[in-house]
């Protein structure tokens, strides 16, 4: 293969991807003097990634199979802007053989590995035959071609529970599930068969013996067409939920100097075998004692930016020269580590609620700045839409320092300095982990998060004296502001009379608690707050995104968001959510009924698990939604009777449609 084809010099790039990786692509091309070409679907359309580029593409309908994953339309693409190369990003296309080798047909750069590399190294199945006879240790299993259940089942016998069955062209854990006994095996292979279909287009199966409480380490490698490969050291991404990482450190705070240097060395050496061109990631899994090589990622991964904080390389800079054709700019005895870096995925979901992905207008985004070792890569802002079609990732935050506790201590302030609303994210979350003592010491395992759940998911605090407070003064303040009163009146200072004393009772509740009562005491002379028996002073001072409560000679930052008569509170106990009744609101209550099955987002119905007349026990499996890419499986929420099914497989339901209804036994 002429090699003047694979790589040269191109003025304008198109970036197959949307999103955060598709900004984060963007930022770097134009500032190498690139001209930058997006692509969007129709569910994107006012998509930050669309409004950073040059110039953008429509591709087609929302569905990623329509638009995202339409590889003629995205040759097409850069055949109408003029572009000569084209960034896959990662997830969708990155990993596609058939799309590189596309690009390369039509005379296009693909930014990346070869197709011949990446049907080698891109199916876990094909790298691990690669790798084994190379000398590379792997974990027990099958990554055959047979796809038949009874070859699996033997596969899996041989290998002895738990196993784990994956998808042999999958990622981000879709299409992969843990199979601790022989009769799980088949309906988790129909499962994960299917999400991986959906997810990547083919359903290949593999099969590995689980290890239990692993450690998850990986190697970034980049290799140049002039047959130079390099290391660049290794991330820690134990901290994971269903297989997805969740949180990400670099150097691995587990590994010593020399283990270092081994697993690097293994790395560069499993790239070697087929004497890899681009960025690419060496997966592998630790029981504590040994190192198994698990995978190849033939892409740049979502972790990337830790690596680019401890070595000082931009990533996306380094895969932009290799596809130009240049060598690597420095050797490997020329790569240095500096200090830790940790980083923290945000995503549109709802950890107290089973990670539920979140869609809707974000109505508030506010991160804090990126100063003092402080970088977020952000795919959206205030005022765009989250949609169903696509991964629920907004943002990443990551914070470097010369160690790894106060790397962990400032990725932490920048979580607690966030505020997003509209949707629901899994900030808290993140900011509950990131304060774990088990995360702190390093005491971890892939299964951490899970047994750790119920403590990280714990409910918010009850709002306090401080809260309660800041509730009125934010009620207060949203009256001031809609009033619009001349800045230099003494009516802005709120409730100011010249003479007499006045009194305002408020009124708050948290869920179904009780009211919370607060009385403003105002007129002339200091306002004053009562709670109880108990009388504050009290004032405040507007600032951008809330404003300086002072109680009793104390100051304190309160960041609010009121939307209607909802109060969204954050103070340094906490972020707080809180209804104000209104006495003139004239409110009425509705509360959807508890038990009702409805589609929890708008998805489609993949499998239907129960009869219509069947009987069911409290939390048996009825029906199966895809949900942004991932399989959401609803259950009986008592024990009953399935009366009715209201919906088929291949319908796409929207959010809070009755799919099924269940009739209580009485019991």
């Amino acid at each position: 293969m002429d090699r003047s084809k694979l790589y040269r010099r191109f003025r304008t790039l198109l970036i197959a991807n949307r999103g955060e990786i598709a900004a984060r692509v963007i930022r770097t091309a134009r500032a190498m003097g690139l001209r930058t070409v997006a692509v969007y679907s129709e569910a994107d359309r006012d998509a930050m990634h669309v409004a950073l580029a040059d110039e953008a593409v429509l591709l087609g309908p929302a569905r990623a199979r329509d638009s995202y994953l339409n590889v003629e339309r995205l040759i097409e693409a850069a055949r109408k802007t003029g572009a000569e190369a084209i960034h896959p990003g990662y997830g969708f296309l990155s990993e596609n053989a058939e799309f590189a080798q596309a690009c390369f047909d039509a005379g296009l750069v693909f930014v990346g590995p070869t197709a011949a590399m990446m049907n080698a190294m891109g199916s876990k199945s094909g790298s691990k035959a690669l790798m084994e006879k190379a000398g590379v240790p792997l974990v027990p299993g099958y990554h055959g071609e047979a796809q038949d259940e009874a070859t699996l089942a033997k596969a899996a016998e041989k290998a002895g529970f738990p196993v784990l069955v994956k998808a042999s062209a999958g990622g981000g854990g879709r299409g992969m599930r843990i199979v601790r006994s022989a009769d799980e095996l088949a309906p988790a292979i129909v499962s994960a068969k299917r999400e991986a279909k959906a997810a990547f287009g083919d359903d290949r199966m593999l099969i590995e013996k689980y290890v239990d409480n692993p450690r998850h380490i990986e190697v970034q490698v980049i290799g140049d067409s002039h047959g130079n490969l390099l290391s660049l050291f290794e991330r820690e991404c134990t901290l994971q939920r269903r297989h997805q990482k969740v949180i990400e450190e670099a150097p691995s705070p587990t590994l010593n100097p020399a283990q270092r240097e081994a697993v690097c060395a293994a790395a560069r050496k499993a790239a070697g075998a087929v004497n890899y061109v681009g960025a690419g990631t060496i997966e592998f899994v630790s029981d504590g004692k040994d190192v198994f090589f698990i995978e190849m990622n033939t892409r740049l991964q979502v972790e990337h930016p830790v690596t680019e904080l401890i070595t000082g390389i931009d990533l996306v800079e380094w895969q932009l020269r290799v596809a130009f054709g240049e060598e690597l700019p420095l050797k490997q005895d020329q790569i240095r580590l500096n200090g830790h870096a940790v980083e923290a995925r945000v995503y549109a979901e709802n950890p107290t609620k089973n990670f539920m992905p979140s869609v809707g207008k974000i109505s508030t985004w506010r991160l804090p700045a990126e100063t003092g070792g402080l970088r977020i890569d952000a795919g959206y802002r205030e005022g765009d839409a989250v949609s169903p079609y696509y991964d629920a990732m907004l943002a990443k935050m990551i914070a470097w320092a010369p160690t790894r506790d106060v790397a962990i201590e400032r990725l932490n302030r920048g979580l607690e300095e966030s505020d997003v609303r509209g949707i629901v994210t899994n900030i808290p979350f993140l900011s509950a982990l990131m304060t774990h003592p088990s995360v702190r010491a390093n005491a971890l395992d892939t299964g951490f998060i899970e047994r750790e759940l119920a403590v990280l998911t714990q409910a918010a605090p009850a709002p306090g004296e401080l809260e309660l407070c800041a509730a009125v003064a934010a009620v207060i303040n949203d009256e001031r502001q809609a009033a619009q009163a001349d800045a230099n009146s003494p009516w802005q200072s709120f409730g100011w009379m010249p003479v007499g004393r006045r009194q305002r009772s408020f009124s708050f509740r948290v869920g179904h608690e009780p009211e919370l009562k607060v009385t403003l005491n105002y007129g002339s002379g200091p306002s004053t707050l009562s709670i109880g028996e108990r009388e504050l002073a009290f004032a405040i001072v507007p600032k951008d995104g809330g404003f300086d409560l002072t109680l009793d000679g104390v100051k304190s930052s309160v960041a609010a968001v009121i939307t209607g008569h909802e109060l969204y509170l954050r103070t340094r106990n906490g972020r707080f959510e809180l209804h104000w009744i209104d006495p003139f609101g004239g409110e009425t209550e509705e509360q959807a009924g508890a038990d009702k099955i409805a589609a929890p987002l708008p998805g489609t119905v993949v499998a239907v698990l129960a009869e219509e007349g069947a009987k069911l026990d409290k939390g048996a499996p009825i029906l199966t939604l895809e949900v942004m890419k991932m399989e959401q499986t609803l259950r009986a929420p008592y024990a009953g009777v399935l009366k009715s099914i209201k919906c088929k497989v291949g319908d796409i339901v929207q959010e809070g449609v009755e799919l099924a209804v269940v009739e209580p036994s009485g019991e």
